[in-house]
């Protein structure tokens, strides 16, 4: 099959067609960049590193769509959902990993399912989706008295804040807990008077240097504590997942799903 992947000048976007280009079962079959980029018409293979492989970058989103099976996008919420708008529009597979969309926007974005194969993750890894699941389950399994945590660090040009991954966390662990995380969800403390309300679930975020992705979830009860933990060292294990789910999505009905799908 032919993936196309968007935001090509992207570190996570390079790294997804790098590894596209080595796969054995998919095949590249575009990358886009933004209007009138300076890489507009070079050649694909050799931007990656590779030999010439006769495919121009493209800054034209529908040819780019029709030109493959389906479309690999980790970028903006705007750029996402043109092109989820457009898979639907071609019938295209579109496996997304960009996070920071509004309630708005979640909801326009989701609803292009109805018309194609949609693939969504705030976390592509194997690793992180199985946090997932643990972290629901430890928080059904523990007492309410046991606090949640949840601690994220990242590159420092992250743009979005707390990570998606870490809202993600924050919602297993809600699920678990058999709560509602809008409700519960205490994004900052900065003040007096902050003591801890029952079933808050805490966030922190941190940021610096080139740091790929770390999450921890902290269930600190009363005179122990548990903590899981996932530390990410290479963004190929997004990349990877992001293939994976791209090749599992050729033999789905139309629909909206997940990684959690993916993996089982």
């Amino acid at each position: 099959m032919k993936i196309g992947v968007t935001a090509i000048r992207g570190k996570m976007s390079r790294t997804i067609a790098t590894l596209i280009m080595q796969d054995e079962i998919a095949e590249l079959g575009g990358g886009l960049t933004r209007k009138d980029s300076h890489i507009v018409g070079d050649d694909l293979g050799e931007f990656l590193g590779f030999d010439k492989n006769d495919i121009e970058i493209t800054d034209d989103v529908d040819n780019f769509i029709q030109s493959c099976d389906a479309i690999i996008d980790f970028s903006s919420p705007k750029l996402s959902l043109e092109i989820a708008k457009k898979c639907a529009q071609y019938k295209k597979i579109m496996v997304c990993g960009t996070t920071g969309f509004d309630d708005e926007e979640k909801a326009e974005f989701a609803s292009c399912a109805k018309d194609c194969v949609m693939i969504w993750s705030s976390n592509m890894s194997l690793g992180v989706n199985l946090l997932f699941n643990l972290v629901e389950k430890v928080a059904a399994t523990l007492h309410d008295d046991f606090d949640i945590e949840i601690v994220e660090m990242h590159h420092k040009n992250k743009v979005d804040s707390p990570s998606g991954t870490a809202l993600s966390l924050g919602a297993a662990a809600a699920k678990g807990r058999g709560i509602d995380l809008e409700d519960h969800a205490r994004m900052q403390r900065v003040g007096k008077d902050l003591s801890r309300s029952k079933n808050e679930i805490g966030f922190a975020t941190m940021r610096g240097g080139d740091v790929v992705g770390e999450h921890s979830v902290i269930f600190a009860g009363d005179g122990e504590r548990i903590e899981l933990s996932h530390k990410a060292s290479s963004r190929d294990i997004f990349a990877k997942g992001a293939v994976r789910a791209a090749i599992w999505g050729s033999a789905q009905k139309n629909g909206f799903y997940s990684m959690r799908d993916v993996l089982n």
